[in-house]
Parts: structure tokens; sequence; C-alpha cells
């Protein structure tokens, strides 16, 4: 059975993103270098419509010149995965070896766990509200940046609260910090 992790990179004050949807304060090669080894436990990628368009880069991104290894290696973990997008607009997906949802059902989740061999992966604050007001959510994973943005996208969504167990931390370059905590108990 696999477990589902949450994982994103979050400014000290809690926001993926700025108001103004930026994010470029989150990142540095060897933090992605850290993500990609992360990365390799994941056997499917649970994503909205907003991350799959973002994320749907890296089906390509071994064909820009001048990638960073790091880049290409990312390309081949998220290549290599399954991924399911839950959107109610888009018509079509173009990656390979994704499939399109149009609700997000928890008890279908529940069973892709359980008959899953690797971990999954929510990725985006809109769609993991849903996973974590459903229990669905066993992990998360903040990969916290040194920077205070003052408002955005959260992280967590409102009226979710919990107790977490911390189950790893870790100084990474450029003074991000990882943080891996369990979900024991989740009340909306």
């Amino acid at each position: 059975m696999g477990k589902l992790v949450y994982s994103m990179i979050t400014s000290v004050d809690g926001y993926v993103s700025d108001p103004a949807g930026g994010f470029e304060w989150a990142g540095r090669e060897e933090v992605h270098r850290f993500v990609n080894e992360a990365s390799r436990a994941f056997g499917t990628y649970l994503v909205g419509r907003r991350m799959y368009e973002v994320m749907s880069y890296w089906e390509t991104a071994h064909l820009e010149p001048g990638q960073p290894d790091v880049a290409l290696e990312y390309a081949r973990i998220w290549q290599a995965a399954d991924k399911v997008v839950y959107s109610t607009t888009l018509e079509t997906v173009g990656t390979a070896r994704t499939r399109l949802e149009r609700t997000f059902d928890p008890d279908a989740v529940r069973a892709l766990k359980e008959r899953s061999e690797r971990d999954l992966t929510v990725d985006g604050p809109t769609l993991a509200a849903h996973a974590l007001r459903a229990g669905l959510v066993d992990e998360v994973q903040l990969y916290v940046g040194p920077a205070v943005v003052g408002g955005g996208l959260r992280f967590f969504p409102d009226g979710v609260r919990s107790r977490l167990e911390l189950l790893d931390e870790q100084r990474l370059a450029g003074d991000v910090l990882f943080l891996r905590y369990a979900l024991p108990t989740l009340a909306a």
C-alpha cells in the first residue's frame, strides 16, 4: 500500500506562491537534487489543472538545450511516473502515462493508495486541500525557503487542523529547511 504525500516548497510564512503567483524565491540546484531523490519514491502524481499545466513542462524538458543534469534527472522521474489530472475544464491531457478525472473522489483515491506498490504525491495546495479534508494524506513534506512573501496561495487550507509527528528535518543549501511530518490525526 502506498502513502499519499503532500510535498511543496513554501515560504517561512506558509505560502507556496506569492500574491502574483511567483515562487522565484524557492529554488536552488542543491535543493532540486534533494527533491529529485525524494521524488523517486513516487509512482503516481495527483495534480489539479493548474499544477498539471506547470508540471507538464517536464514531459519535454529534456529537449530544451542547455538543461542542467539535475533538471534532466527530474524530467526522467516525472516521465516515468503515472499522473492523474483532476479538472472539469481541461479537455485532454498531452503527457504520457496520464489520465484525466473530472472529480476528486476520495474513495477512488483510497483504492488507488491500497493497490499501489509505491507512494503517491498530491501536488498543489488546491487539490491537496481535498485530500487533507478527506483524511487521505499520510505525510507532508515542506521545503521551507528563507523568504516571507506576505500572501498568496497557502500550503495548508483554512479550517484544517492536525497534530503533526516530526519524522525528519534537514537543513539544505541556501538555508532551506526540509521538514517531514506524519499526519496521525486530522480534523476539518
